[in-house]
């Protein structure tokens, strides 16, 4: 892998008007780089974010977005059947060979169990992070838990806010390593810019490009180099369980909040509303896996990863204390 940090970036977000790919293209705005955003429509593109449009299964389309580019960040949409998934990401990798791409992060918009599972919105974002890494192009996994961001929807915000519970579907007792958006955006932006010498972690060995993507590595870093890439389990700055994260609101709110854990067939219900029953379904199933096979999914070290990519993650009880509708929970 070759250094980013002082190369001129025109930087190509795929995802740029979804909440994870709007939070990285903003900060890459913010940073001074030029981003341009491919999506079918430009509804709710950041601003200074060049529109181009164009379907991710139209590959003279993914090409054209491609063109001049030097940099890019992806995550695919919610679409988990895998032809779909194959063609787009194939799309992805061919348009970027061809634009002499100098590093892809791509975003797998969740942790990857170790083994292989029948849970296509796991296994689809395993077949595409091989399809990336094994075209060449220089690429950067990054493999997020669950988001933060996800507590202010109206089901669990309006709860929180109204009735003192915080209601999610994880179970109580897992460790988890939330996520802000924005913390993804600042990871994204170090992935994309930190040299090779920085991000690596270890020379590449038989063992480790036979299975690339271990979570763990020497030295107190995160993630495994390989020749064609590094992958990286991204996290918070603090690892707590469902009670451990309903206390912390406690404290910031100055009132007893309780957690409570969703039901996973009534989540499904809320979320078939929103997304439609195939996707929902999906969705739902990487939630079932979680609580049956998944305790150790979403831990991490937060020192490590901070000390991997040079960054500074959010205190929870800090983003807690950001979020507008806080002062209408107390």
């Amino acid at each position: 892998m070759g250094g980013a940090g002082s190369i001129a970036m025109n930087i190509l977000v795929i995802g740029a008007t979804g909440a994870q790919g709007g939070a990285v293209a903003r900060r890459l705005v913010d940073s001074g780089h030029t981003v341009r955003g491919l999506t079918r429509s430009g509804a709710g593109l950041p601003p200074g974010v060049t529109l181009v449009t164009g379907d991710l299964a139209d590959a003279s389309a993914v090409r054209a977005a491609f063109d001049g580019v030097t940099h890019a960040s992806v995550v695919l949409p919610m679409v988990f059947e895998p032809s779909l998934v194959e063609t787009y990401i194939r799309n992805i990798a061919e348009a970027a060979v061809a634009a002499g791409v100098r590093r892809l992060v791509y975003n797998t918009a969740n942790r990857m169990p170790s083994v292989p599972t029948s849970v296509a919105a796991f296994e689809t974002r395993r077949f595409a992070t091989s399809v990336l890494v094994e075209s060449g192009v220089e690429t950067v996994v990054v493999r997020p838990p669950v988001y933060l961001d996800n507590l202010c929807a109206p089901w669990v915000a309006g709860p929180l806010v109204h009735e003192g519970v915080l209601r999610y579907p994880l179970p109580a007792e897992l460790p988890v390593s939330w996520l802000s958006h924005a913390d993804l955006a600042t990871a994204t932006l170090a992935a994309l810019t930190r040299s090779t010498a920085d991000l690596a972690v270890a020379p590449p060995t038989t063992a480790a490009v036979a299975a690339p993507f271990s979570p763990a590595a020497p030295d107190g870093l995160v993630g495994a180099l390989t020749p064609e890439g590094l992958a990286l389990d991204l996290g918070g700055a603090e690892v707590v369980t469902g009670s451990e994260l309903a206390a912390a609101f406690s404290v910031a709110l100055g009132r007893p909040i309780r957690y409570l854990a969703q039901d996973l067939d009534e989540f499904e219900a809320g979320l078939t509303h929103a997304l439609g029953a195939t996707t929902a379904g999906e969705v739902v199933s990487t939630y079932r896996w979680i609580a049956e096979h998944g305790h150790d999914l979403y831990g991490l070290d937060p020192a490590a990863l901070e000390k991997t990519l040079a960054i500074s993650l959010t205190p929870l009880s800090a983003w807690i204390a950001a979020q507008p509708w806080t002062e209408l929970a107390r």
